[in-house]
């Protein structure tokens, strides 16, 4: 019986190796295009593709199909890819560096913008071709290995979890969207509509994560872009204003964070191997807090100050002023600042009452001087050129080249810990008027840590469980992953009352206070 376990497990082990070198070559071959110019792009294209799909499902299966349904997170912490080791630095600089050529650098992946373009990205032409009728460019090349990359390891999660209906769920959800809404519709669309200027076609990428949304170029070109523009423009601010508030009410931010967004899809896919290395200090938890709002905070001025220039420069294309935008944003602010101090002032600790004051009197600040400046850029600085400072600093080191490329170092939520402000805004929400929360059975907890440990939003999950504490943190994403490899069921995620949904206790234990 051993002899024959054992020559079990040599051929399983036999086959894991194949399926690795099989992926592994087709990754190579892809690569080989950045020094050699392939003779057949659809060839190359086609078959390292092909080899990189097979391989990768093969070795996912044999790792995760062919044993007992379950969780299998054993040894995370002795890999040297998972456990900040020498192969996990080696992924991020790879990651890293990936990401810097394709934000700064696109000739080095071959893409031209005079000419036709080599290397790397025209391997991707005839894909480009048939979906949008261009050349590809080092975005469609992005886009295409972002999609892969969110389906393959889609399978993965889904085998990994196989015995948990709710991950199975929100996976092909994350698949899905970012499939048929971030990658195949607008490349077809564009092809449909090849006169029509260019706009986002992404239907679930919305103000203020398309930070660009509100821009005068992107305005304009909505405007312009027929019945197909108005209704990008009509949907997204029906989303902004209607459907994200209603969807974060009924089921917290988790609608969106886990189960539509695309940065989502990649940290649950591809970044789930490290989600056990994001960190639960307290000192981490509040420079998040300061972090993301602040982030927040400088994309709300940054559109603010586009669109005053943009009333200013159009005002007959507007229904109202630009004094009268103005004096409706401060107006908005102040209602919101009362109710948390007034309505929710239980809802919220001390330190991010004055957290929210602070950049409230900031925000509120800035469109003071703007209304009563008379100029058309804010506080004597093109607005533009800050829209730019935001996408280089924000839209592209920080949740590109950061929260990707540090999946190995810092974990997988990086970006959405600290500087998306699409999270921001849905947390604050689901913190203060949300449906959703995680209750926990405090009796059957057996402290074991794997809640805490697996994480990826840092949060001292097994705190809250060992004090019989609802968890009700605007970082949560709802993954649901702190309640599927709890092994006595003490965590189970909820939409109920919002009566007695924050139930703390101050006890001085973990980072919950």
């Amino acid at each position: 019986m051993g002899t024959l376990k054992s020559k079990i497990n040599i051929m399983i082990l036999t086959q894991k190796k194949g399926s690795l070198i099989l992926g592994s070559s087709g990754f190579l071959l892809l690569l080989s295009s950045l020094f050699f110019s392939p003779q057949d792009e659809l060839l190359l294209l086609v078959a390292s593709m092909l080899m990189m799909v097979s391989g990768s499902l093969l070795y996912f299966k044999k790792v995760y199909g062919s044993s007992l349904a379950g969780i299998k997170n054993d040894g995370v912490w002795f890999n040297a890819l998972t456990a900040e080791g020498i192969w996990g630095w080696a992924l991020g600089i790879a990651l890293t560096g990936f990401y810097v050529a394709i934000y700064w650098f696109p000739e080095v992946l071959g893409f031209n913008t005079n000419g036709t373009s080599t290397g790397l990205v025209q391997v991707f032409d005839p894909l480009s071709y048939a979906l949008n009728g261009n050349a590809a460019t080092q975005w469609f090349l992005y886009g295409t290995l972002y999609t892969t990359a969110i389906l393959l390891f889609g399978v993965k999660f889904i085998w990994k979890y196989r015995h948990n209906r709710y991950q199975i769920i929100r996976t092909l959800s994350v698949m899905f969207f970012q499939l048929c809404f971030a990658f195949l519709i607008p490349e077809i669309l564009g092809k449909l509509n090849p006169e029509t200027p260019y706009f986002a076609k992404d239907l679930k990428n919305m103000w203020p994560l398309n930070y660009y949304f509100l821009d005068q170029w992107h305005l304009k070109n909505m405007l312009n872009g027929g019945n197909l523009g108005l209704f990008f423009l009509t949907f997204g601010l029906a989303l902004m204003f209607i459907i994200s508030p209603i969807l974060t009410y009924l089921y917290g931010k988790r609608w969106y964070c886990s189960w539509v967004c695309g940065c989502g899809a990649l940290a649950e896919t591809a970044g789930d191997p490290f989600r056990q290395l994001s960190s639960k200090k307290i000192s981490v938890w509040k420079f998040e807090r300061w972090m993301i709002h602040v982030v927040l905070v400088f994309i709300s001025v940054t559109t603010i100050a586009v669109l005053w220039s943009f009333l200013s420069s159009n005002s007959t294309m507007s229904w109202f002023s630009r004094e009268q935008f103005i004096g409706g944003i401060v107006i908005f602010i102040l209602v919101v600042m009362a109710l948390l101090f007034f309505w929710k002032t239980g809802a919220l600790s001390k330190d991010a009452k004055y957290s929210l004051l602070s950049l409230g009197i900031i925000l509120i600040a800035v469109l003071s001087i703007q209304a009563f400046s008379g100029e058309k850029n804010i506080l004597f600085i093109n607005s533009y050129k800050l829209q730019k400072w935001y996408g280089f600093g924000v839209g592209a080191a920080f949740s590109g080249v950061l929260g990707v490329g540090f999946y190995p170092i810092l974990g997988s939520r990086v970006w959405c810990r600290f500087g998306c402000p699409m999270a921001a805004i849905l947390g604050l929400q689901q913190r203060l008027l949300s449906r959703f929360r995680i209750t926990t059975n405090g009796g059957q907890c057996i402290s074991c840590g794997n809640c805490s440990t697996y994480c990826e939003m840092g949060i001292d999950v097994r705190a809250y469980a060992q004090r019989g504490e609802n968890i009700v943190r605007s970082s949560c994403v709802g993954c649901g992953i702190c309640s599927a490899v709890c092994p006595r069921g003490v965590l189970k995620l909820e939409n109920d009352r919002l009566e007695n949904r924050i139930n703390s206790e101050n006890y001085p234990l973990g980072n919950t206070l």
